[in-house]
């Protein structure tokens, strides 16, 4: 995989994702600790598999859009949504929860829910390449991967408080830029063998 395109489209998405991050915190302070709702373990659960079928989508559409085999296509988004979702939306926030001892517990629909990602990734693939949309989805992954994130560090971090949100900035937004770029972008160029031309963005 290509460093300076991955250095390219990091930059290109950088302002985007971080704007959606604040713009999520805002509304998570809002239902948190204003309306009082709560953030639960059910939030993440929606937007996870979401996530997975916007991911799904892009990868698949840009994969079919030069290549326009439909097994490829589908495998492809399938793998590049299910582990850069789990990425992105797991991984990178148990680890970021756990650098600030928020004694973050791991937990990854993949394995407890396995039906549930695999037909939103095979469905969002069979989308993406029938309808080879790839802008305004990219739009929505991007902005369901921050929401993810973050309720996966709320949801399943018993310590988190108020005085961390500035904190959970930096972990949801290094957990959202890289996994989408490589998924939505770089991953089915790398199979293609193509040079990447254009975001799409």
């Amino acid at each position: 995989m290509r460093i300076k395109e991955l250095i390219h489209e990091v930059k290109h998405h950088a302002p985007f994702a971080a704007v959606a991050t604040l713009v999520a915190i805002g509304i998570v302070l809002l239902i948190e600790y204003y309306l009082q709702l709560g953030v639960s373990e059910e939030s993440f659960e929606i937007f996870h598999p979401l996530h997975v079928f916007a991911s799904a989508m892009v990868t698949a559409g840009i994969f079919y859009k030069y290549k326009p085999k439909m097994i490829p296509a589908l495998l492809i988004g399938i793998s590049g949504a299910i582990i850069m979702g789990s990425l992105s939306d797991v991984v990178f926030p148990w680890i970021g929860g756990n650098l600030l001892n928020l004694k973050t517990t791991f937990h990854l629909p993949l394995i407890e829910e396995p039906l549930v990602i695999l037909v939103s990734a095979l469905i969002g693939s069979f989308v993406g390449a029938k309808t080879k949309i790839t802008d305004v989805p990219h739009f929505v992954h991007v902005g369901l991967s921050v929401f993810a994130s973050l309720f996966y560090l709320l949801a399943f971090s018993p310590g988190f408080n108020i005085s961390y949100l500035a904190v959970s900035f930096v972990i949801t937004f290094v957990a959202v830029i890289v996994p989408c770029c490589v998924s939505d972008i770089l991953y089915p160029f790398f199979f293609l063998g193509k040079k990447i031309k254009s975001c799409g963005c």
